[in-house]
């Protein structure tokens, strides 16, 4: 199942796609509600949706999640040919221990939607790079999960373009800041419930800047997979429901090639995760 969040109607609200291209409202004021719900009663509630009324070409999809409960959680160099580019993009600040997952925190006070606008905060950055991932979200709260158990607290997943300033990134030592701008995460169009997938997912993962594609992968491919990392982080960190957790990217981004390929106004960034949509925006 799908599930969006939406404007329609001079009203915003979550909805769940029952027929291609039809919505039914949800009855939830948004999708963290949703999220935080009893997962019995939510399961309930998803399963008993009459057909939809609503028009999905006729609303504005926004962000599926558009201001997070908490910072999204992230994993850095989590495919091995991304781990590579960027090692010999910046030695000293992306060589890692490879036993180790690279965890890091992303602000994201407020998330774009599909075709809203990425700013580019050219004030600042010179080194505007763009990364598409499969982003996990929870549907309960994770304590100490053991590694067998982890999808059963997995809701479903989404896009996120995990925008960084390069410059920022390298220069601090240290990612919040050049990952945390607002405005850097893009997440969308929709939610899609883990039934839909394999677990873990084996999708087809891509991104295209002004027409060219710039990465093209598959969303197993990680280096340090989805229940390795709910079992890790939940040992000593409480996730709660309506968790974010964006897996990694994979090779392509524009800090990879020679010379880089970095953002400019005006550019269009396509995210696409096989399953799960198109996220498009343009740098602003």
């Amino acid at each position: 199942m799908k599930l969006y969040t939406v404007t329609y109607a001079g009203e915003t609200f979550p909805a769940a796609e029952t027929a291609p291209g039809t919505l039914a409202r949800l009855p939830y004021g948004t999708m963290n509600d949703l999220l935080t719900d009893d997962p019995a009663h939510r399961d309930g509630v998803l399963a008993g949706l009459d057909a939809g009324t609503i028009p999905l070409p006729a609303c504005k999809v926004l962000a599926p999640i558009p201001s997070p409960r908490q910072d999204v959680i992230c994993l850095g160099m989590n495919y091995q040919k991304h781990k590579t580019e960027a090692e010999q993009f910046d030695k000293e600040a992306f060589t890692r221990e490879k036993a180790r997952a690279v965890y890091f925190s992303k602000r994201a006070n407020a998330c774009p939607g599909p075709g809203d606008p990425i700013p580019g905060h050219f004030d600042i950055v010179d080194s505007l790079d763009y990364e598409t991932e499969l982003a996990v979200i929870l549907g309960k709260d994770a304590v100490r999960v053991a590694e067998a158990d982890a999808f059963d607290f997995v809701f479903g997943y989404t896009i996120v373009n995990d925008v960084s300033a390069r410059n920022l990134q390298t220069s601090h030592k240290q990612w919040t800041f050049g990952k945390g701008l607002d405005g850097f995460t893009p997440m969308g169009p929709c939610i899609v419930t883990k039934d839909a997938f394999a677990q873990p997912p084996a999708q087809a993962i891509r991104t295209w800047i002004n027409g060219e594609l710039r990465q093209d992968a598959v969303t197993d491919e990680l280096i340090f997979g989805i229940a390795h990392i709910i079992h890790e982080l939940s040992q000593g960190m409480a996730l709660q429901a309506g968790t974010v957790i964006a897996t990694g990217t994979p090779a392509g981004v524009g800090m990879g090639f020679d010379p880089p390929k970095f953002l400019k106004k005006g550019d269009v960034v396509k995210c696409f995760i096989e399953g799960i949509g198109e996220l498009e925006n343009t740098v602003e």
